[in-house]
């Protein structure tokens, strides 16, 4: 069970900038044929686009492999499924739960067959993700502060661009902060950004003072009726605790704006990381305590199982996941639909 919960590598600096020029580019190229307001439509489309985005996890391949074989509803088909979840990177405690769930429900004979097992499995799941499936309200405050941070690597400024466009087709008036002054290329990425979105960036350049450019954007956003303001932050390791006494500097900054802000910590997650997600939720959220996720990167090589892992430990609300590069990917958490598309059609067929 060991072998599940390995450390992955840290992602090179320079494979990072890559990664993010490839990825806003290839956002923006979409752009041009996505019209206003697709954002909200892309949230409401069928369980059939989610599920397309997500059959290559290891949780509905290995899922469907197994029950296609048509085994016996019995211990040796919980122990394989109990091995599927924990490879799709559920977790110890989400997995046992699941299974022991199961297992009563077949000594009470409700389930005594496979579609009856997909059934009672596609509830369990769901009914796990349904309480953190909360979308994000920034009618809350004007303006709302909305506080990024994250590990290097796991696609942080690419959501804010995301985002920003997202809200700016719901006619919301956006100003991005260009906090993550660590980084010379991440000033310049924000900044393309907001060129692209038609939304006012605030920056002092690379080197700056993060919490100074924070402070400054959130009096401009007061000042000109901004509905929502961005702040991004640097990319920092959930271990460095200099950087992350920093991230607590600039909270502690905006709130002397407004005694509230920011409304919104979000934490960016890479949803390829598997149980690393866990540590670095659980070491943001002691620093600057977080009250929403994106977890990114669920359309490529990601697992799936992640994202109970982090309800079933946290309770922090999911307020999007990332299905693909494109402007419009990023995708407000629906409960139903992430199961729907994690069980394929065809398991109780």
């Amino acid at each position: 069970m060991l072998s599940y919960f390995k450390k992955k590598p840290a992602v090179p600096p320079s494979v990072a900038a890559e990664l993010a020029s490839t990825a806003l580019t290839n956002a923006l190229a979409d752009e041009v044929s996505s019209p206003k307001g697709s954002s909200l439509a892309a949230d409401s489309v069928a369980s059939s686009s989610w599920r397309e985005r997500l059959r290559g996890s290891i949780f509905t391949r290995d899922l469907g492999d197994l029950f296609r074989r048509r085994l016996p509803i019995d211990d040796n088909l919980l122990e394989e499924i109990e091995t599927t979840l924990l490879r799709a990177d559920l977790g110890v405690a989400a997995t046992e739960f699941v299974i022991n769930a199961l297992r009563e429900a077949i000594k009470r004979s409700e389930v005594n067959d496979a579609p009856a097992l997909v059934d009672f499995l596609r509830a369990m799941l769901v009914a796990m993700l349904r309480p953190v499936s909360v979308p994000l309200d920034i009618s809350l405050a004007k303006p709302f502060i909305l506080l990024t941070v994250g590990v290097n690597g796991v696609g942080k400024t690419t959501t804010i661009g995301k985002l920003a466009r997202r809200f700016a087709d719901e006619r919301k008036k956006v100003m991005l902060a260009a906090g993550d002054t660590f980084r010379a290329a991440a000033v310049e990425q924000l900044q393309q950004w907001g060129e692209r979105n038609q939304v006012p960036v605030v920056a002092q350049g690379a080197g700056a003072d993060s919490a100074s450019v924070s402070f400054d954007a959130a009096q401009m956003a007061a000042a000109r009726g901004i509905d929502l303001l961005i702040v991004d932050t640097a990319g920092r390791l959930h271990t460095q605790s200099g950087l992350m006494d920093e991230l607590a500097k600039v909270k502690r900054v905006l709130s002397k704006v407004d005694p509230n802000a920011p409304h919104e910590v979000l934490l960016v997650i890479d949803g390829t990381t598997g149980q690393n997600a866990i540590n670095q939720v659980r070491h943001f959220h002691k620093a600057v305590g977080v009250t929403g996720l994106v977890v990114t990167k669920l359309d490529g090589s990601a697992k799936g199982g992640v994202v109970f892992a982090l309800a079933r430990e946290f309770g922090i609300p999911i307020r999007f996941v990332g299905l693909g590069e494109k402007v419009h990917d990023l995708r407000a958490f629906d409960a139903d639909a992430y199961v729907d598309a994690l069980l394929p059609t065809d398991l109780a067929g």
